[in-house]
This record gives structure tokens, sequence and C-alpha cells, in this order.
């Protein structure tokens, strides 16, 4: 196996395994996934949410958005309401209980990360966590240049 293949195949790996555990203890301790944890975050992070920002967010089809913010407002999580602005698109917003649950289900997410990290030295983490976010970005950018 080639470097490069090696370290695709260890990354798929690593965020396979972490997103289960994290997602498998919000689900015992909240009731939700970490799917469903990341859209409430990305909704209570951006005033003025729309699916179309959660979808350049996480990268995954407009469809699959749409569907998954269905769930959650029928889950009475979120809200959606017409844009000011542009009537074929919907402002999406936390409702109490969304925001309460978000709240109460941070500290365990955090909890889970730190937990499933610990033995890893913290220099390294950062030195990952910097070199993921520049091939992030690149990514990224070739999406948008339609490459």
């Amino acid at each position: 196996m080639t470097d490069i293949t090696r370290l695709f195949t260890d990354l798929v790996r690593v965020e396979t395994r972490l997103y289960n555990a994290v997602s498998d203890r919000l689900r015992a301790e909240h009731g939700i996934g970490l799917g469903q944890f990341e859209f409430l975050q990305i909704i209570d992070g951006r005033p003025g949410c729309r699916v179309l920002d959660i979808v350049r967010e996480v990268g995954i089809t407009v469809g699959a958005v749409s569907k998954a913010v269905d769930r959650l407002e029928s889950a009475g999580l979120c809200v959606r309401a017409a844009h000011p602005e542009d009537r074929r698109s919907s402002v999406l917003s936390l409702t109490p209980e969304g925001s309460r649950l978000l709240a109460a289900a941070r500290p365990t997410f955090e909890a889970e990360l730190a937990a499933r990290t610990a033995a890893v030295p913290a220099a390294d983490l950062a030195r990952t966590a910097g070199t993921l976010t520049i091939l992030r970005t690149v990514l990224e950018e070739h999406q948008r240049d339609g490459a």
C-alpha cells in the first residue's frame, strides 16, 4: 500500500470508529445521534441558517439534509420559517427543546471526544488538526471549482 493509500484508509477508519463511539454515547444519554447533534450545532451557530448552509458545511446532498431537518422538525427540535428575502428558501432555528437538548448534549460530546483521544499527545492532536484543516480547505476549494 502506498503512503497516501494508507493515510486514506487510516483516516476513514479513525473517522468511522470515532463517529460511532460519540454517536452511541449521545444516543444513550440524550436520544440523538451524532448527525442530529451536528445539525443542531450548525443551526444554532448560524443565524438565518438555511438547508443550503448545512449542505455546504457537511458536504452531503440537499435531499439528505432536507430529510434530516424534517426529522428534527418532527421531533420538535427545530422550526422552519419563510426566508424574509427569498420565498423559495426557509430559515431554520432551534426550538426551546432543541436548544435545551443541544446544551445538555455538548458536554457529553466533548467528554467522549476527549476520552477517545486522551492517549494521543496534545501536540500530535494539534498537528493533526492543523493538517486536516488544510486538507479540508483544499478539498472544499476543489469542489467549488468543480474539480
